[in-house]
């Protein structure tokens, strides 16, 4: 196993720079579904340099450099949980399109379930991370990396530590999924951000709402996020499935999806993706699973 681990950090242009971090830390690797449907197979591993987070991005970061770099999403977690387990085959699918993934927590065990709760400052520490490893030769990520394109995101109460990161002015979209800041103030679970109405002020990005319908305990307060919004561009999308959205589906099924696109759109510039949110109607309203409403995107 150990000679297994050792090839895979090569293969993906791990090997030496994990080597030069730390010789006797040796991170753990694993390939989550099929590694993703993107241009870009993805892998799923714990860096000794920032164990308190999991990561996902392409296996193989030779064809990332100074014509492509790998913008930065930073993920926060359903029930503030300190693990993504519940969202692997979503942000490995999206890391997979060619994006550097930094979920908050501990890399989940196979069938295993995390523990433990986390903090918004978790989402800060992601990308304070992922801006030094741009700049530190020793880094696998090293000049690989577009710190000018960062998105923050999570789901349910990961929602609310993003909406919480988003004012950080390095933060270029945000997307939140199956959340919004409650309406009647201080009525969340313990350990969840107490945000108010009047924070939404601070949005500074494009936004992006993917919730799960009427049945989603969070739609209430996501659409009157989406009401209340209206000095950024901000686009929601509800699908009928409830709370749990289909982060578990095979590649994070249709959820994936459309945040794939808006983040191809957002970090990458690409018009096509874009297409899914913008035109009259725009494209995503043409898929019969979907309902959707925008401001200030045309």
């Amino acid at each position: 196993m150990k000679c297994f681990f050792v090839l895979l950090f090569v293969a993906c242009g791990f090997g030496s720079a994990m080597h030069a971090q730390n010789p006797a830390a040796q991170p753990a690797v694993r390939t989550v579904e099929d590694g993703g449907t993107g241009s870009y197979k993805a892998i799923m591993y714990t860096d000794n340099s920032l164990p308190t987070h999991t990561i996902f991005c392409p296996k193989d970061l030779s064809v990332f450099g100074k014509v492509q770099k790998l913008p930065i999403i930073a993920w926060g977690n359903g029930a503030c949980a300190n693990s993504p387990w519940e969202h692997v085959n979503f942000l490995s699918e999206v890391a997979s399109h060619g994006f550097l993934v930094i979920a908050i927590g501990l890399m989940p065990q196979e069938g295993v379930r995390g523990g433990g709760k986390s903090t918004s400052s978790q989402m800060t520490d992601a990308i304070n991370w992922a801006i030094a490893q741009n700049s530190n030769k020793k880094s696998p990520f090293y000049n690989k990396l577009d710190v000018s394109k960062i998105a923050v995101s999570g789901m349910s109460c990961g929602g609310l530590q993003t909406l919480e990161t988003a004012p950080d002015p390095r933060v270029t979209t945000t997307v939140v999924c199956n959340s919004g800041i409650f309406v009647n103030s201080g009525t969340g679970m313990p350990g969840m951000p107490n945000l108010k109405k009047d924070d939404l002020l601070k949005l500074h990005t494009p936004a992006l709402y993917i919730l799960g319908g009427e049945k989603d305990i969070a739609y209430g307060n996501g659409m009157d996020d989406f009401r209340k919004i209206n000095h950024v561009p901000v686009f929601v999308a509800n699908m009928d499935v409830g709370h749990g959205g289909t982060y578990g589906q095979p590649h994070g099924g249709e959820f994936a999806k459309v945040a794939t696109a808006w983040f191809k759109w957002q970090l990458k510039g690409d018009v096509e993706a874009g297409k899914l949110f913008t035109g009259n109607p725009c494209g995503l309203s043409e898929n019969p699973l979907w309902k959707t409403d925008k401001k200030k995107i045309l």
